[in-house]
């Protein structure tokens, strides 16, 4: 049996789950298209969700035995009483993964009753975002940075994504380059202001380094956030990656690719109620840290519109694309909120302050 938007028979990913030490019994599949770089479908008993099969992008996490290894190292400590526990099924040879003909495989438990957001209006929602964001960093605090790949190297890298970003410029066709010549313009301004983000006496931390509101599961029936997900990018970083990226998409209520540039928000009190949830949680954050947020608020939608751009310059081979020009639309709606944030740094500086006075 075909599965629609598949490229894999229900025959095939029964057989991929023999593979793993779970009950025997004919499973239905979901697929599930919200992610840009992996495969993954929802395993169901029936009209239960049990279990999470995923194939990993081999192309984009060329190192997936270090992948793995960063993933099950974090899931030993994420697993306390305000954080719920995802779990790696092993493979029947006791490992975390299989690969086969078509691919690195892995399969994880799923999140009875749990959710996800691509935007949201609500307050308690933006709190618990925030808060369950400083409860991963917390439960990591410890780790030794050591043990941890870095699964795309200088994944945040601003030098780097600069020098992908002009290569491409050289090799794009005419028409690509006339298209995006506004979007090309304010990346390079832009990439000469955020230069100035001062590095020296930032902790380095294992990080999450893709947060964005979808990557966290909350509860159906509380609205309490449960866990992160999508795990891959799991390595070393600084703080503002991951308070950046969630910024980006938790006070702006427009999607990442939306073409109505009026659409797109930044609103206070969303990000008021996530600080307020980030700073529920014990201190952990340094003063240096706190003052570098609201750059990186700015810094991580315009790093990751910049790889859109660069990646529509170079005819789409990094991410998924529905339609030609969606890396574009996705780079157009980055830059802009980039925009919106640097009009709201000092907005945002004085609620940190506010927020985080006792911690300092």
């Amino acid at each position: 049996m075909e599965l629609t938007n598949s490229t894999y028979t229900s025959e095939d990913l029964q057989e991929l789950l023999g593979c793993f030490v779970v009950e025997k019994q004919q499973f239905r599949f979901q697929p599930l298209t919200a992610g840009l770089i992996n495969e993954t479908f929802l395993v169901c008993n029936e009209d239960q969700p049990m279990y999470v099969l995923q194939r990993i992008n081999h192309a984009v996490f060329p190192d997936v035995s270090g992948l793995m290894k960063n993933v099950s190292g974090a899931l030993k400590v994420l697993n306390e009483r305000d954080y719920s526990e995802i779990r790696l099924l092993k493979t029947r040879d006791g490992s975390y993964f299989i690969k086969v003909t078509s691919g690195y495989w892995r399969l994880m438990s799923f999140i009875v009753d749990s959710t996800t957001y691509n935007t949201t209006e609500k307050e308690e929602t933006a709190f618990e975002a925030g808060r369950i964001i400083g409860n991963f960093h917390l439960l990591l605090e410890d780790q030794n940075l050591l043990e941890y790949t870095d699964t795309i190297r200088r994944f945040h890298d601003l030098s780097l994504r600069e020098q992908q970003f002009k290569s491409a410029l050289a090799t794009a066709d005419t028409f690509k380059l006339e298209t995006a010549h506004a979007h090309i313009a304010f990346a390079k301004e832009t990439l000469n202001t955020l230069k100035d983000i001062q590095l020296d006496g930032l902790k380095l931390r294992v990080c999450h380094n893709d947060t964005k509101l979808n990557n966290i599961l909350f509860s159906k029936q509380t609205g309490k956030g449960l866990c992160l997900i999508d795990l891959d990018t799991i390595m070393k970083g600084y703080f503002f990656y991951d308070f950046g990226d969630a910024i980006r998409t938790v006070v702006n209520t427009a999607p990442e690719d939306e073409k109505q540039l009026s659409h797109i928000c930044f609103k206070d009190y969303l990000f008021t109620s996530f600080v307020e949830g980030l700073a529920s949680n014990p201190s952990f954050l340094s003063e240096e840290e706190l003052e570098s947020l609201p750059m990186g608020a700015v810094f991580m939608p315009f790093i990751h519109g910049l790889r859109a751009l660069t990646d529509y310059l170079e005819n789409n081979r990094y991410y998924k694309v529905t339609y030609q020009n969606q890396n574009l639309d996705r780079c157009i709606s980055l830059f802009d909120f980039s925009k919106k944030a640097l009009d709201k740094i000092p907005f945002m500086e004085t609620e940190l302050k506010r927020l985080f006075s006792a911690s300092l």
